[in-house]
């Protein structure tokens, strides 16, 4: 099994091709951090709808301020690129 699993690794290995330009890599890595950032707060943003939905339902007004609040949380996070280039201009 362990046999399978080196010639698997071996042969599954593909190249990395390197940028010329350093600041391209620069901001590849930049904006594949910033994508995941932003699937971090839609996640957020759809765990805080759904906390709100079921503080409707069961009438629950500190889950319904959670689930307000983690909204509010996964708007920011999702925004954070475009809020950092309005702030840095």
């Amino acid at each position: 099994m362990l046999s399978c699993f080196v010639l698997v690794a071996v042969m599954t290995v593909c190249p990395a091709f390197a940028a010329d330009d350093p600041l391209a890599v620069v901001t590849n890595l930049s904006d594949f951090i910033f994508s995941l950032i932003r699937a971090i707060g839609l996640i957020l943003l759809g765990f805080g709808v759904l906390q709100l939905g079921l503080s409707l339902k069961s009438h629950d007004p500190s889950q319904r301020a959670n689930g307000m609040l983690t909204i509010a949380g996964g708007i920011v996070i999702t925004f954070t690129k475009e809020i950092l280039t309005l702030i840095t201009g």
